[in-house]
């Protein structure tokens, strides 16, 4: 259930981090909900890792560490695009 959940999370998250960066991304709304999940997935992984919530379950810490991991993915993936 734990990768299931962070898909999830990742999608969600990869949304809302489009919608709180506005703009033009070299490759649209499918790669930057594609950058969320991957941006889920480190977060959730470094969340775990100093305790700000789980890989397994959904909590909202767990979704915080979501949003902020497909943030700062979407940030330098527009960083590097320039």
């Amino acid at each position: 259930m734990g990768i299931l959940a962070w898909i999830l999370f990742g999608l969600i998250a990869g949304v809302l981090a489009k919608w709180i960066m506005p703009g033009r991304d070299p490759g649209g709304i499918i790669v930057t909900i594609l950058i969320g999940i991957g941006g889920a997935f480190v977060g959730g992984w470094l969340g775990s890792m100093v305790g700000m919530g789980s890989m397994g379950d959904f909590s909202l810490g767990s979704f915080i560490t979501a949003i902020l991991g497909a943030i700062v993915l979407l940030g330098a993936y527009r960083m590097i695009r320039k």
